[in-house]
């Protein structure tokens, strides 16, 4: 099965992003095993935001209550690289979780999708879908 994103959240990736910019954007990715329905934006709370992010606490306790009620699955994470490339850098490997969330990078108008796998990540091809 293809993994399949709502082209809704595709332009509030790359909209979230350029408001952001200079600094990197960042939020959760909500939906199912099979599909993102839904971001929920967050502040980047890191230090240095022109280089690095970090979720919000809050919206990441909020996003677990939430799934907890019955809403979307937290599917995984996405952040922007203002002066970069839509792969994962040397810090976002060293942060992973391996834990085989998906992770949506933006830079510029590019979005790319990654699985964060045992062995690292993995590019995850996607299909943009109405709803």
């Amino acid at each position: 099965m293809e993994f399949e994103v709502t082209s809704q959240v595709v332009r509030e990736l790359l909209d979230h992003a350029a408001r952001a910019h200079p600094e990197e954007c960042c939020g959760i990715l909500l939906g199912s095993a099979a599909r993102i329905v839904r971001a929920d934006l967050a502040a980047n709370v890191h230090p240095a935001p022109e280089t690095h992010f970090e979720i919000d606490p809050a919206a990441l306790i909020a996003a677990h209550k939430a799934m907890r009620a019955g809403r979307e699955a937290i599917v995984g994470y996405f952040h922007s690289h203002p002066q970069g490339e839509a792969i994962p850098s040397a810090t976002d490997r060293a942060m992973a979780a391996h834990d085989g969330s998906v992770w949506a990078i933006v830079a510029g108008q590019s979005l790319r999708l990654w699985r964060d796998e045992a062995d690292g990540f993995t590019p995850l091809p996607y299909r943009l879908v109405a709803r």
